[in-house]
């Protein structure tokens, strides 16, 4: 199978072929490695490889799901896989070895995924970047001296440059759309608590962080959603069920839906041209497709939304390597992490539990005010990102420019990061790409609860205006 074939189907059709005996597991799997081989040196998007662990799952015997023989990788962050290392991007958690599954990869071997790997992710999702200092820069499959986004950038390099056509993901800030906006995907958030995250947690930061995947098709993103999606044992909460397949939900019609075209970022940082251009062009393609788009303004509290988004952050990034030190039997230190990692833990070491407290009660405060917003829309219109993909260094968790750091980070999270506070389903979609030639995703959010609607409006754009078969040049 040559890679212009392997990378003209997505994951469906890969597993199509493999149902009508037209292609066989192993086969899939060799091509999936080739194109790893070809593109990875200059991307360094698979940074655990699991070639013995994937050669395994075939022998063994692949179960019948929908999925059967299609390669998938999983993102190196708070994901465990039985034998394979799990580092989260950072060095003191190298030699972290799994003991079983976790309940969402449990599910996608069900699937019968081939997972023949690990994609990279920055130190603990913490930065709007794929670089760390234990797995050095992944770089954009557009332009190699530009960021892939973070913290999935990994899984989107992989994707976009045709190694495997969707992989798992996570997002904290925006760390699925935001990747899939910087390297040309499609990438769903789900609803708070939709995803399963046991057997070793109940949430991700406190609800504010969820697992899915990015893609190139929206059809994959919805077949992964219907094998994965729900509650597992113990779960504390859990998002209302969806009345049939998500898949079903793609190529329906979504109706003529009223959409609030939001310009301005939540947090008050500037929109460029380039994002600003390309969410105006968004909104006449809505409008084209029979939707009515209004201008709106959805005002929070940015300086209390901050404090506790960062609250909560840290808190759980200081439990983590303090969990972690009691297992190896040795405190983390300055040199165990990046700078800026360091410097969360210690500044949440002066804040207390009320802190804490008063942090929970903001995030669900701004989600009753974004769901009471949207009992006047359908669903949200922005850019993805305030800004286009940053170039390498700029956004590293060891930058040693803070204020630069800051401000990368700050814009980058513009549009995205209130949908974690909140909890609501969001998604980047690739309508868009800039005059230099980097993509610019456009984002909807929806009601709680409502990927559905989600879905249905992002395959009539996907066919209204197709990007599967447009890749990057350079490879």
């Amino acid at each position: 199978m040559t890679f212009e074939e392997y990378a003209a189907h997505d994951a469906l059709g890969l597993a199509a072929l493999v149902r009508a005996g037209e292609l066989t597991p192993d086969e899939l799997l060799d091509a999936a490695l080739a194109s790893m081989a070809r593109h990875n040196p200059a991307l360094n998007a698979v940074v655990i490889p699991m070639l013995d662990e994937a050669r395994s799952y075939l022998d063994a015997g692949l179960p019948d799901g929908p999925f059967r023989g299609v390669p998938f990788l999983l993102k190196d962050l708070y994901v465990l896989c039985e034998g394979v290392r799990t580092t989260n991007g950072c060095r003191f958690f190298e030699h972290n070895v799994a003991d079983h599954d976790s309940e969402l990869v449990a599910r996608y071997k069900r699937a019968g995924l081939v997972i023949f790997g690990k994609s990279a992710s920055p130190e603990f999702g913490l930065t709007t970047t794929t670089e760390s200092k234990l797995f050095g820069v992944t770089r954009n499959p557009w332009k190699l001296e530009y960021s892939t986004g973070g913290s999935s950038g990994g899984a989107a390099a992989a994707v976009a440059s045709g190694m495997l056509p969707a992989a798992h993901a996570s997002d904290g800030g925006g760390s699925i759309r935001i990747p899939a906006s910087c390297c040309g995907l499609f990438g769903l958030k789900p609803t708070r608590g939709r995803m399963p995250f046991g057997p070793d947690a109940g949430e991700g930061w406190s609800g504010m962080s969820t697992m899915h995947a990015v893609s190139r098709s929206v059809r994959d993103s919805a077949a992964l959603l219907d094998v994965t999606a729900g509650p597992d044992l113990g779960a504390p909460y859990c998002a209302p069920r969806n009345t049939r397949p998500y898949l079903e939900e793609v190529g329906a019609d979504p109706g003529a839906l009223r959409i609030a075209l939001l310009r301005e970022t939540f947090n008050g940082t500037p929109t460029h041209a380039d994002c600003r251009a390309a969410v105006e062009d968004a909104a006449r393609l809505c409008e084209e497709l029979g939707h009515r788009v209004e201008e709106a303004n959805l005002r929070v509290d940015v300086e209390s939304l901050g404090f506790a988004s960062q609250s909560i952050m840290a808190a759980n990034l200081l439990s983590t390597l303090e969990d972690h030190s009691a297992v190896i039997g040795r405190p983390f230190t300055a040199e165990d992490v990046e700078s800026f990692t360091f410097t969360m833990t210690e500044a949440i070491r002066n804040r207390g539990a009320t802190d804490y407290a008063r942090s929970i009660r903001t995030i669900h405060a701004v989600g009753r005010q974004v769901e009471r917003f949207l009992q006047d829309y359908d669903v949200l219109l922005t850019p993805t990102m305030a800004a286009p993909p940053s170039r390498i260094g700029t956004l590293s968790l060891s930058n040693p420019d803070f204020e630069e750091f800051a401000r990368a980070v700050t814009t980058s999270v513009g549009y995205t990061q209130l949908f974690n506070a909140s909890g609501h389903p969001a998604i980047s979609v690739p309508l868009c790409w800039s005059g230099s030639g980097l993509p610019i995703g456009i984002q909807f959010a929806g009601r709680l609860g409502d990927e559905a609607g989600l879905l249905r409006l992002a395959s009539q754009l996907e066919q209204a205006r197709p990007w599967f078969d447009r890749r990057p040049a350079l490879l």
